[in-house]
């Protein structure tokens, strides 16, 4: 197939999240197929401001569907967000020859697009990489799945030794903005509770049920998303245990292990399937929007859209919680 589009660029920017390379990889190998150049930028939008671009081939990202971070590194920038930096990412964009720019990132990756793709009027794809799935537009984003059955496989550990000692566990998930990662995984191991940004904390409503519980189960994991508003795990841990004795808690931050890791299956589909489409909607000349999967089909969504709002959680799954919780 032959385009008037002869060059494109990828860049990953903000944190990584397992499946970027492959989406890279689907970049790379659609650009290819359709006789395009495809160049990647090193350290996201630092790295275009200061022109770091390599050539890539099919060849140049073989064996990487299976690596977790991102072969074209990732760094967030305070210059890119001036009018002098996107003057500057623009023109380093026409010196390379660039007729289109594929980012892959979340809510900051978009608006900085967003900012870029108005000021310039300059072709720009987005493709939703974020632990965090919490994006507009699309069902799921890169990485969630393998964020999801990392804090899984790490609470099913912390459970045996809570099981062992008699003890309540608090574990700190990441979640600054949006209670995904607890929601999901704390359904998946047994969470006796979910405290999340998007919900109240009842500390004394939690109390009571811990108290209710305490001769049923010899042990209880309470997951905490990091941005929950009540303080974070160590401030909850401190509340809870100040009303209730007879608790030997314990508190655990998982952290940044979230973000590593080979990808799951699931993500790697995905991310290859948006790679993919991204492609090909620079082709089509779409312009502004992010690439995203809702409901199996693929849709775009404006940048703006995309990066002004929250999912909001399902209600269904919060009333499951309860009840599988007593």
């Amino acid at each position: 197939m032959k385009t008037n589009v002869f060059k494109i660029a990828v860049l990953t920017s903000g944190g990584d999240a397992p499946g970027m390379n492959a989406a890279i990889r689907s970049v790379v190998r659609t650009a290819v197929s359709l006789e395009l150049d495809v160049v990647g930028i090193m350290h996201g939008y630092e790295g275009l401001l200061n022109g770091e671009f390599v050539k890539l081939t099919a060849s140049s990202v073989a064996n990487i569907i299976q690596r977790g971070g991102t072969i074209l590194k990732t760094s967030r920038s305070e210059r890119f967000k001036t009018e002098e930096g996107l003057d500057l990412a623009y023109e380093q964009l026409l010196k390379e020859g660039v007729n289109g720019l594929i980012t892959i990132g979340g809510d900051g990756t978009f608006r900085g697009a967003d900012q870029l793709a108005k000021r310039h009027k300059f072709q720009i794809i987005g493709v939703p990489g974020t632990i965090d799935n919490d994006m507009v537009g699309t069902d799921v984003t890169i990485g969630y799945d393998t964020a999801i059955n990392t804090v899984m496989e790490a609470v099913d550990k912390i459970r045996d030794t809570a099981e062992s000692h008699d003890r309540l566990f608090f574990v700190e998930t990441m979640g600054r903005d949006a209670g995904l990662i607890a929601l999901r995984s704390g359904i998946a191991i047994g969470a006796e509770a979910i405290l999340m940004p998007e919900t109240h904390t009842d500390i004394n409503g939690l109390v009571e049920k811990l108290k209710n519980a305490k001769r049923k189960k010899s042990s209880k994991i309470i997951l905490v998303a990091e941005g929950e508003k009540a303080g974070g795990a160590f401030e909850i841990a401190k509340k809870v245990t100040e009303k209730v004795s007879g608790y030997d808690a314990r508190v655990t931050v998982l952290g940044h292990i979230q973000r590593g890791g080979s990808p799951s299956c699931m993500d790697r589909v995905n991310a290859s399937r948006l790679g993919y489409e991204a492609v090909h909607a620079i082709v089509k000349r779409q312009h502004g929007v992010m690439v995203g999967i809702v409901n199996k089909e693929i849709v775009y969504t404006p940048f703006e859209r995309a990066t002004k709002h929250i999912q909001k959680l399902n209600v269904d799954l919060l009333s499951m919680l309860e009840v599988l919780s007593l």
